[in-house]
């Protein structure tokens, strides 16, 4: 199995490094056409404005929008989980854009600034049912987002307390027009839904590689989800290189 890692910005090495850790090949990917060769993504943590950017000036927009929505598995972590929301607030000004399909609302930088990084024990029962271990993980922080709001078909994995010394933030309604001020004392910080994967901190900064797994195992059921005719159309387009004369083109190798 091969993973896909967006390779624009951020801790894509410590993903590549996680996955290998368990066995697993991850393929740095910077261009549309290699994401043709993947059938699952990891967009990493890092700075979300500058990724947006970059991937804008690849044109990379359009194609993570396609692959998304053909339901093949996607994690993003930290500022992956910024990219993969609907509605994001807490912006700088002029926003950025986002690949969308996750419906929930985050805010880009809930914990404050890098001096409010912090690393806490998280509850994660659903993780430890599908993968083992602990009833609990490590989650790092690192000037991290938090979802506010989710929609009905999105699974809450894990949350975490809000301080009574952070600022309470404002949520913007579905019109635009108003806001209604976020409340709770306790955020959302890891979800599934559907195909999609994520996570407000960054589990490849931890040896604890259950979040690897479970992605993984995600990946795993996705494929045999396929039918005999999406599996035969991958094979002709991706096989193993022997029957390249039959293919219709090439796609270009990537190591």
């Amino acid at each position: 199995m091969a993973v896909g890692v967006l390779a624009l910005q951020g801790s894509y090495n410590e993903h590549i490094a996680a996955l290998r850790r368990i066995g697993v090949k991850g393929i740095e990917i910077r261009k549309a056409e290699q994401l043709r060769g993947v059938d699952s993504l990891i967009i990493p943590g890092g700075e979300s404005t500058t990724m947006a950017k970059l991937a804008e000036l690849h044109n990379l927009f359009p194609a993570l929008r396609e692959f998304v929505g053909s339901g093949k598995p996607v994690w993003g972590t930290c500022a992956g989980l910024i990219f993969l929301a609907n509605k994001a607030t807490g912006q700088k000004t002029g926003g950025q854009d986002l690949v969308g399909g996750l419906d929930c609302t985050v805010h880009r930088n809930f914990f404050g600034s890098q001096l409010q990084s912090f690393e806490m024990e998280l509850s994660v029962p659903k993780l430890a049912e599908k993968e083992g271990g602990t009833s609990t993980c490590r989650g790092v922080f690192i000037r991290a987002p938090a979802i506010l709001e989710v929609g009905p078909n999105v699974e809450v994995i894990a949350d975490c307390p809000v301080s009574s010394e952070q600022l309470k933030v404002a949520i913007p309604t579905s019109d635009g027009q108003e806001e209604k001020e976020f409340t709770n004392n306790r955020v959302i910080v890891a979800v599934k839904q559907g195909n999609l994967l994520a996570t407000a901190f960054h589990p490849e900064l931890t040896s604890d590689s259950r979040w690897h797994r479970y992605f993984l195992a995600m990946v795993e059921e996705a494929k045999e989800e396929a039918t005999p005719s999406e599996v035969m159309v991958k094979y002709d387009l991706y096989g193993d290189g022997n029957d390249r004369a039959k293919k219709p083109y090439d796609l270009p190798i990537f190591e």
